[in-house]
């Protein structure tokens, strides 16, 4: 099992996906791999630290969260090499070109990436909506060997086929219960695992965020402290979620983006689903369709 999960900012994995990928490794052990890829610098997240400091703090965050959480951590570099900047992210040429060169070297099983709003109402990042977009409209060139081949050459006798992915989004907070789930992991035996990536990222926690406001954080006092303040937060999106009690739950999206998987298939390689709180709607969608086909 291969996976990958490809999202805006520092932080995003651990506050999105990382328990369903911490219960992935414990039970698969060797047979299991993962990669972040994050698609920004980090350079806007703080209000006294200049962008070329909090930059440097971001990354090295990240690097303790992978030691942690014992996943490979990447950057997305641009086909020039540069790495694009936080805040302002944009579909470009270039964003797709090198997230299709990410995917197709690593040739994940599954993807992991930000869902995209439909209803109005719904708050939205703009670096999570441009990767979300970017994914998806990248993901039918994943198996196409010459789609960039400007910003990547590439030997013509060197072309193989590419595996592409199931495409799964993440529950998105910023949108309020908008995007809607399709399945919900009980994540709660990786609790622990949880908090400590998430701690990992201290600049976020004990300055940003709470200077921010939106996420009404007030900087812990111990790690313990922290714990109490994540269960309380993973209490708050199970409301959102319509799930009762404050065990730690995350929620997923279906997409036909990229292959698009049966309930079976998403049952067999996702043991942990919580069936009674899953709707399995879109799949069910999509069997529909390859059954009139």
């Amino acid at each position: 099992m291969k996976v990958l999960f490809v999202h805006a900012h520092f932080d995003d994995y651990e506050f999105t996906g990382c328990g369903l990928f911490e219960l992935w490794r414990r039970h698969l052990g060797d047979a299991f791999s993962a990669r972040v890829l994050v698609c920004t610098d980090g350079r806007a997240g703080h209000h006294f630290r200049d962008s070329e400091e909090t930059t440097k703090i971001r990354y090295t965050e990240q690097v303790a969260s992978a030691r942690t959480g014992q996943y490979d951590f990447q950057w997305l570099r641009l086909p020039d090499g540069s790495v694009p900047r936080e805040a302002c992210l944009l579909v470009t040429r270039d964003l797709l070109a090198s997230l299709w060169k990410a995917i197709r070297d690593y040739e994940p099983d599954y993807l992991f990436c930000p869902p995209l709003g439909g209803d109005p109402l719904a708050g939205i990042h703009v670096d999570h909506v441009s990767v979300a977009e970017a994914v998806r409209k990248v993901a039918y060139m994943i198996n196409v060997p010459h789609a960039f081949i400007e910003e990547f050459p590439m030997d013509p006798g060197q072309v193989m086929p590419c595996k592409v992915p199931v495409i799964l989004n993440t529950y998105d907070g910023y949108m309020l219960g908008a995007n809607k789930p399709d399945f919900l992991v009980n994540v709660e035996e990786a609790f622990e695992a949880i908090c400590e990536m998430r701690w990992c990222h201290q600049s976020q926690i004990m300055e940003w965020l709470p200077w921010v406001g939106r996420h009404k954080l007030h900087p812990p006092s111990s790690f313990e402290m922290w714990k109490d303040m994540m269960r309380a937060r993973f209490a708050r999106q199970n409301k959102e979620l319509g799930v009762v009690g404050n065990q730690a739950m995350e929620a997923f999206v279906v997409t036909a983006w990229g292959e698009v998987p049966t309930q079976k298939q998403i049952l067999q390689d996702v043991p942990f689903i919580d069936r009674g709180l899953s709707r399995f709607e879109n799949l069910e969608r999509f069997e529909a369709h390859h059954h009139a086909e």
